[in-house]
């Protein structure tokens, strides 16, 4: 569990990190399960089709009911409850990928900031590759207005960005494999593009929810992952038996096509994912 002065950060700061999850031989074997699943599933798994692939891949539902995490998003949210969605968050070689600064809490759909990310790193992240930089204390504000800039090079669905924010305020957070770090609904935070000649890969656990938590828009579907049972206005989903098998594809589907309704609510258009 996290020491008192972690969370006094976390409240302080909206972020803690680097938190040690796995080992370097332990997420050496994620990223090879990872690499072998992308290329054995190119259509389940590109660069457009990255949102809750834990629904189909078993290490990555593993690794969302880790108890290291578990044990620390319980120090920071109410009574953990279930975990709503993932996102592989992958930057390939000297590309122009980004993230655009932004509040994860503006389109989430949820009633409460009761909740946390976990993003953890399955190769280095440091700032030559990308890594996530986080405005410390910015979740003291509020929900700030965005406006959508959709870009080829943006990894966010709508291109999501904060108005009126001073970039330069924000902190690198550096990760070794195996590290993450946890971040506040409300905390501004974006990353650049990987200028480095190797592969960035890092999953978020997007959020993990606690007991009081309710949907304020559209349909949620949430993995379990405490003894307390998960609010019906949910939908449960089951960890994975087997990796991509036919009804988790389904389920999968489901998922991500309500999670888009949800991000999506109010935008001019709609991309792919």
């Amino acid at each position: 569990m996290l020491s008192r002065q972690q969370v006094a950060h976390y409240q302080e700061h909206g972020w803690i990190a680097p938190i040690q999850v796995l080992n370097s031989g332990e997420a050496d074997q994620v990223l090879d399960a990872l690499t072998n699943a992308e290329a054995a599933y190119p259509e389940d798994l590109n660069s457009g089709n990255r949102n809750n692939a834990h629904l189909v891949l078993p290490f990555l539902a593993d690794l969302a009911i880790h108890p290291v995490i578990l044990a620390c998003v319980a120090s920071l949210i109410n009574q953990p409850t279930a975990l709503l969605n993932s996102v592989l968050f992958i930057k390939e070689p000297e590309g122009a990928e980004y993230v655009s600064w932004h509040q994860d809490g503006t389109y989430m759909g949820v009633d409460s900031t009761d909740m946390v990310t976990a993003w953890l790193a399955l190769t280095h992240s440091t700032s030559n590759n990308g890594c996530v930089a986080m405005a410390s204390g910015s979740h003291q504000d509020g929900i700030r207005p965005h406006s959508d800039h959709y870009g080829a090079d943006n990894i966010l669905t709508r291109g999501q960005n904060v108005e009126g924010f001073d970039a330069d305020s924000a902190v690198d957070i550096v990760l070794a494999p195996g590290q993450m770090s946890l971040h506040h609904p409300h905390l501004i935070h974006g990353s650049g593009p990987n200028r480095s000649t190797g592969r960035r890969v890092g999953v978020a656990f997007q959020s993990y929810i606690g007991a009081a938590v309710r949907p304020s828009r559209g349909k949620h579907y949430a993995l379990p992952v405490g003894d307390t049972p998960v609010d019906p206005a949910f939908v449960v989903v089951p960890h994975p038996e087997g990796e991509l098998t036919n009804h988790a594809r389904t389920l999968r589907a489901a998922a991500n096509a309500a999670l888009s309704d949800v991000l999506y609510y109010g935008a001019a258009e709609r991309r792919s994912y």
